[in-house]
């Protein structure tokens, strides 16, 4: 599956995914009422390395982002973010997005990457443990998600 750095043309390809998705409001601790313009900005800050997976066609299927998670001396652990396109889960996309993220935190140098707020109920709990993620902690109780009611949020590590 080709991954390659995103451009600013890409956004319109992104979008309507990464709406779908935050508006779902089952995944992201982003607003489900994010306007494009916000969501952009979000997604797409020059602060961010932003990637996207396409298929044989060459339609955009996904996207991952990569950037410092803190600043200053521990700079050197890194955030991601990643949204498949939900018409095209379940066929490898989250995985090849969180490989090649890695690998790129890796030669960067990066020392570990850590997740902030990882819904419990999340499916992609399962891609990041078998990734090497664990759990560090869990604040309970602290989403409202719209089918399970309140659940927690995981912090998640890896060492890189």
């Amino acid at each position: 599956m080709p991954i390659r750095e995103a451009t600013a043309d890409d956004w319109p390809r992104i979008w309507p995914f990464w709406h779908r998705i935050v508006a779902a409001a089952e995944t992201y601790t982003w607003d489900p009422d994010t306007s494009e313009r916000a969501a952009r900005a979000l997604w797409m800050s020059p602060a961010k390395r932003v990637y996207v997976a396409e298929d044989e066609a060459g339609s955009v299927v996904g996207s991952a982002f990569l950037t410092p998670n803190y600043a200053g001396p521990a700079a050197r652990v890194a955030n991601a973010g990643f949204m498949v396109d939900p018409e095209r889960a379940g066929r490898g996309t989250g995985r090849a997005l969180a490989e090649h993220v890695l690998a790129e935190a890796t030669a960067a140098g990066y020392r570990a990457m850590v997740f902030n707020a990882v819904v419990e109920t999340n499916p992609a709990v399962r891609l990041w443990t078998s990734l090497g993620f664990t759990v560090l902690g869990t604040v309970p109780e602290a989403y409202e998600h719209p089918r399970h009611g309140l659940v927690g949020l995981h912090v998640m590590h890896r060492a890189l």
